[in-house]
């Protein structure tokens, strides 16, 4: 079965597409709660907004690392080994920001708060640029020799196209955060968050276009050309739309961007899933970075049945947390006293 290795390259881009999508908007707001300037109140409006979805959402990321040691081992193998340290502050930074959204309601002092605070937002600036920087290597290439081994010192991957990916990611992050605070809160929150949108969103986008255009570029695709010309579309449908006061449609045209425009990328990128800088006789592709065509048919036929549960239980999720919120919505913050003894 020769298209089953082709079939996992689509499923993991579309992994990784997924991610993004949903976990953009709630690694946007982590940004603006822990490095942005607002009352506590407001503050914790917004945590509300992430608050039951944000969790599941990094399902998305488990699974394409899952999928792309499963599917493809010798890609697994040469990107996580040549990006162990920055690979290694992600966990850490997703960690932190985990274990802020849990705590930082618990804090005591205000000075507790802030740490847990900054502890959020650091942790999603962080996480958002190093999968930026993955992803861009991904495409963009590293300096592989004929083994799959990383050539040059630990910091061989630190490179102006893994910033250009990290700078791309965390400035989709935080405009996808206005679009999504924009369909999601109403009042001051809503208004602030439209305003910014409609002044930034064309300038947040031009990282990702310039990273998709540099592996476009590189690689003679005219379908990724094609769907490129999709991404551009969306963009302009959700500005416009955005600006009519059309919330829910500039919000998924801006979803549409961001989908368009990694599809692009990987389908300029494809067959190759890890490019060498140093020889491209040495790019690891779906050929043969591949596992056997027996654990591949093996995972299809797991990924037929738990992928529609995955998809089913996070729709109805959002479903039931589709209201609007409102800081009215917020009580004041007070101390619960325990009154067991």
């Amino acid at each position: 079965m020769d298209w089953l290795p082709t079939l996992w390259f689509v499923v993991i881009a579309l992994l990784w597409c997924g991610y993004l999508f949903l976990e953009g908007f709630d690694l946007g707001v982590g940004m603006l709660i822990g490095l942005g300037r607002s009352t506590e109140k407001r503050k914790r409006l917004l945590l509300n907004t992430i608050g039951p979805v944000w969790d599941g959402n990094e399902v998305w990321l488990l699974t394409a690392g899952g999928a792309t040691f499963a599917a493809f081992p010798h890609w697994y193998a040469s990107l996580f080994s040549a990006l162990y340290i920055p690979l290694t502050i992600v966990l850490v930074a997703l960690i932190f920001r985990a274990v802020a959204i849990e705590y930082r309601g618990k804090a005591i002092t205000v000075a507790t708060r802030k740490a847990w605070d900054l502890a959020l937002g650091l942790g999603s600036l962080v996480a958002a640029f190093g999968v930026g920087a993955m992803l861009a290597l991904t495409t963009l290439g590293l300096p592989l020799n004929e083994n799959g081994d990383r050539i040059g010192g630990a910091f061989a991957w630190l490179n102006w196209h893994a910033i250009l990916g990290g700078v791309a990611v965390v400035a989709f992050c935080w405009i996808h955060a206005l679009a999504f605070l924009r369909l999601k809160t109403d009042g001051a929150v809503r208004h602030e968050a439209g305003k910014l949108v409609g002044r930034w969103l064309p300038v947040a986008i031009l990282p990702l276009v310039a990273w998709a255009l540099l592996v476009l570029l590189d690689n003679d695709s005219g379908i990724a050309w094609a769907v490129m010309g999709l991404a551009v579309i969306a963009l302009a449908a959700s500005m416009i739309s955005g600006r009519a006061g059309r919330e829910g449609v500039s919000f998924i045209a801006l979803g549409v961007t961001l989908l368009a425009g990694v599809a692009a990328i990987f389908t300029a990128a494809y067959p190759v899933v890890l490019p060498s800088t140093i020889d491209p006789a040495f790019d690891l592709t779906v050929a043969n970075a591949s596992s056997t065509a027996y654990t591949l048919k093996l995972m299809s036929i797991v990924a037929a049945f738990g992928v529609p549960m995955v998809l089913a239980y996070q729709a109805w999720s959002y479903w039931v947390f589709r209201k609007r919120l409102r800081e009215e919505h917020i009580p004041d913050t007070h101390r619960v006293v325990s009154i067991i003894k």
